[in-house]
């Protein structure tokens, strides 16, 4: 086996062209490392880890916000190592542990320095775990419980609703998405926020998520595939 074989493939996923460039150099001028490519979205991120197969694949957390594509390049390759690039508004234990859930095996500030981006890569790339020493007490600290849930239960089609609210969509788009009248999505809302006990929409939401009606990590299923009242 060549040395070219036994080294290791690095792609990243990530929205700022100087970070993506910056890693390509760094692994350029990195021995056991190799280049595989770049990608500035999930989707496209997604298309080149299933074609050129990376080793290891860092991402920007604020291109994956609920685990999406983390999920979706483990489940097509068990043997590639992802590492999350934390931005700030990502810095928090739930997401944290939403993205070790879906199948991060390493974890880095955005900021970090360029010798713990190499650790990293290496730690993940031998099926272990690295979690940059700022982050780890993010999860060292227990979560505290969830609040009790609401006694009144919302339907199947209400917590669908529920959910594509805490999306921002307003109620024209949640009815052409559920193919029902705006009337109807309005009926939903109502009967939301009373079994929620909430002042609006906004804070249905907050109640929600406080109370575990909604997760995270939740998906919601658009379209045909939705069903019918």
């Amino acid at each position: 086996m060549s040395s070219y074989d036994r080294s290791i493939g690095v792609a990243i996923v990530d929205g700022t062209p100087l970070v993506r460039e910056g890693l390509a150099a760094l692994v350029h001028r990195t021995p056991g490392l190799r280049w595989i490519g770049a990608a500035e979205s999930a989707v496209l991120g997604q298309r080149l880890c299933e074609r050129l197969r990376p080793g290891v694949v860092l991402v920007d957390s604020s291109l994956d916000p609920r685990g999406h594509l983390v999920q979706a390049l483990t489940a097509g390759n068990r043997e590639i190592g992802v590492v999350l690039l934390v931005a700030d508004a990502q810095r928090t234990a739930r997401h944290l542990t939403v993205a070790f859930t879906a199948g991060v095996r390493g974890a880095l500030r955005r900021t970090a320095q360029p010798g713990e981006v190499l650790r990293a890569i290496q730690a993940v790339h031998l099926d272990g775990r690295y979690l940059d020493p700022v982050l780890a007490p993010m999860l060292a600290t227990p979560a505290p419980p969830p609040a009790r849930r609401p006694r009144q239960a919302l339907s199947r089609r209400e917590h669908q609703v529920l959910q594509l609210i805490a999306d921002g969509l307003e109620n024209q788009a949640i009815a052409d998405l559920l193919f029902v009248s705006v009337e109807t999505v309005r009926t939903h809302v109502k009967s939301i926020l009373r079994k929620l006990a909430s002042r609006d929409r906004t804070h249905a939401v907050a109640i929600a998520f406080r109370s575990g009606v909604l997760v995270v990590d939740d998906e919601h299923v658009p379209g045909s595939r939705v069903a019918r009242d």
